[in-house]
């Protein structure tokens, strides 16, 4: 059951990897327009933000299997309808937008039902290892998800990308179907805002949740900054484009070596070691702030890029598994929405305000104010005694063996 559950949520990791730059380079193949682009990845954007917490209360209503399994099967037909008429002609804007939102709103129900899934499948004692493979799987997804969705566009046309993703998701459904998931505890059932409202009284029971969901926030923000910026001042002060892609591999290989290594040490604080990974975020901040302040600079922000990656990848696993073992498993889903709500919505925001603030104060502001944010607001979890507290009874405390 669990090898089938990996695999599954490997499957739809790599499918989900495919889209950004299958859409992105479809959109450009049709019209070449950048407003048009940006209308149709804001079309997959606004339903998911706004469902989101319309997904949490559907995930803690139905069985989280059944509803991975309806919102892999939207997106499977989303994508194999775009493939096919990118195949046939040049489809309209307005069509790949709504194939885009029908995506978007997939993912708004399907993300939040993936705890609960765990949780029913999974023992307490082999979550962290579980979460770990997962989290290890969707790392090299990302890795190889844009390169082969650009081969395929490159070499087939855009079509085929879209095609190949839609088989990925009906591959991903049928590995649903053979799982058995334990029976979740009973719980009174209200109308949609009674849950909602459930939902929000559960997050607001965990101090370490609540404050721990702002720091992730201010992290995904800081991330847009970064992501906006950092590529601009490589190629202006580091040495050009070269140096910023080795930036961002390196980076993506320590945020998958740290999801591997997390289960692997003896964690027996993880709600703390998780504040830290995030806080870390903010040495490249301070770094890609002055670049030429160091020796050798281009070496001084690769190498404060992957100690923040590899803290980062430590920080997804730890978290994962310690939600699931401390909130209530009939509100889960709804908690977990919250979460994915504010990351989602906070990283567009940082790239959306980075360029302006960066043009009217210096690149410099925007970055350090990220950074103090990224660093204050993440570690100040560590003032609440359960986070600073060891932790005995967590299936996180002991190291998994390799």
């Amino acid at each position: 059951m669990i090898a089938r559950l990996v695999a599954g949520r490997t499957v739809a990791a790599l499918a989900t990897a495919l889209i950004p730059t299958g859409l992105t380079l479809a959109v450009i193949r049709v019209t070449g327009s950048a407003l048009d682009l940006g209308v149709v990845l804001a079309a997959e954007m606004l339903p998911m933000l706004l469902l989101l917490p319309v997904g949490g209360v559907i995930a803690d209503r139905f069985p989280p299997r059944r509803v991975i399994l309806v919102a892999d099967l939207v997106r499977c037909a989303a994508q194999v309808t775009l493939g096919s008429l990118l195949l046939l002609g040049r489809p309209g804007i307005a069509v790949m937008a709504g194939l885009a939102a029908l995506t978007g709103a997939a993912v708004a129900f399907g993300v939040p039902a993936v705890s609960p899934l765990v949780v029913g499948v999974v023992p307490a004692e082999r979550r962290l290892r579980v979460n770990a493979h997962i989290g290890v799987a969707a790392g090299l997804a990302q890795i190889s998800g844009p390169a082969l969705a650009g081969g395929l566009t490159l070499w087939l046309g855009p079509g085929w990308s879209f095609l190949l993703t839609g088989v990925l998701f009906a591959g991903s459904a049928v590995t649903l179907g053979g799982l058995v998931t334990a029976p979740r505890p009973a719980a009174v059932r209200d109308h949609f805002l009674g849950d909602l409202r459930e939902g929000w009284r559960e997050a607001r029971r965990h101090r370490w949740f609540l404050i721990s969901v702002a720091g992730h926030g201010v992290w995904h923000l800081g991330a847009g900054v970064l992501l906006t910026l950092g590529p601009v001042i490589a190629v202006r002060s580091l040495g050009g484009e070269p140096v910023w892609v080795a930036v961002a591999q390196a980076g993506t290989v320590a945020a998958v070596l740290g999801v591997f290594v997390a289960p692997r040490l003896p964690i027996r604080r993880p709600l703390a070691v998780a504040a830290v990974g995030a806080a870390v975020y903010a040495c490249p901040l301070v770094a890609f702030a002055f670049p030429t302040a160091f020796p050798a600079p281009a070496v001084v922000v690769t190498a404060a890029y992957v100690v923040a990656m590899l803290g980062v990848g430590m920080l997804s696993p730890l978290w994962e598994t310690v939600v699931q073992q401390r909130v209530e498993p009939q509100a889960l889903g709804r908690v977990d929405s919250f979460d994915a709500l504010i990351s989602y919505a906070a990283r567009p925001l940082g790239l959306a305000a980075a360029a302006p603030v960066a043009a009217w104060a210096g690149a410099a502001a925007p970055l350090l104010t990220a950074a103090v944010l990224v660093a204050v607001v993440n570690l100040a979890v560590l003032a609440l005694p359960e986070v600073r507290r060891r932790t005995t009874e967590e299936a996180v405390e002991s190291p998994v063996p390799a």
